[in-house]
């Protein structure tokens, strides 16, 4: 049976800005704040770094019934167990992911704009991560912004559910789950707060207001 998964509040975990914090505490104060789904992404580890950061969060994450995903790492995620991985244009293909992590795993793609849409192999993808919604700093590779508009042009181009993604926080955030989305993914915005658990209680109260 497929993992459930919340795409409502998608924290991503950003290695620099948890340095001094910790992964594990950063991530325990936002799950006590709202976060309904964690992926842990840190280009720079090595393997066997990256397996220990997985199985820390898998231990956190477990009790609340929190997924936890595994940004590209499809080897990573299949040694810890994880509940799923989430893909860039140029990872392994959602169909071979799948192929390794088996018919139950959570598998995300990351999509910039309706040609990137268009030419994407969906087949058995879970979810999209739609954006940057804004310019961030977190990811060198994101393409250009394309802001509430542009993500509401890809939701009109599927049914699969969608997490908007860039450079999103309070401010915006219900702008984007205007555009139909079924979630909001930060870094920055939890991540870099000060009080990670009263940042993704902001994020909540803006995406339940904008839910009506």
């Amino acid at each position: 049976m497929r993992h459930p998964f919340d795409l409502t509040l998608y924290l991503v975990t950003d290695p620099r800005q948890v340095a001094a914090r910790g992964l594990a505490a950063t991530v325990a104060a936002a799950v006590a704040g709202g976060v309904t789904l964690v992926q842990l992404r840190d280009p720079d580890a090595h393997g066997r770094d990256l397996v220990a950061q997985a199985r820390a969060l898998k231990a956190l994450l477990k009790p609340h019934g929190i997924a936890l995903i595994v940004n590209d790492r499809v080897d990573v995620a299949h040694a810890v167990g994880a509940d799923g991985v989430h893909l860039g244009q140029d990872d392994l293909s959602p169909q071979a992911a799948r192929a390794i992590l088996g018919p139950d795993a959570i598998v995300g793609l990351s999509v910039g704009t309706p040609a990137e849409f268009a030419a994407s192999d969906l087949s058995g993808v879970d979810y999209l991560g739609v954006g940057p919604v804004r310019a961030t700093g977190t990811k060198a590779d994101a393409g250009a912004a394309i802001g509430p508009e542009g993500v509401a042009a890809v939701r009109a181009l599927t049914a699969l559910p969608i997490v908007g993604i860039g450079g999103i926080d309070a401010a915006i955030a219900g702008a984007v789950i205007g555009a139909g989305v079924e979630g909001v993914a930060v870094v920055s915005a939890i991540c870099a707060a000060a009080d990670p658990k009263a940042a993704a209680e902001a994020l909540r109260a803006a995406i339940s207001a904008a839910r009506g």
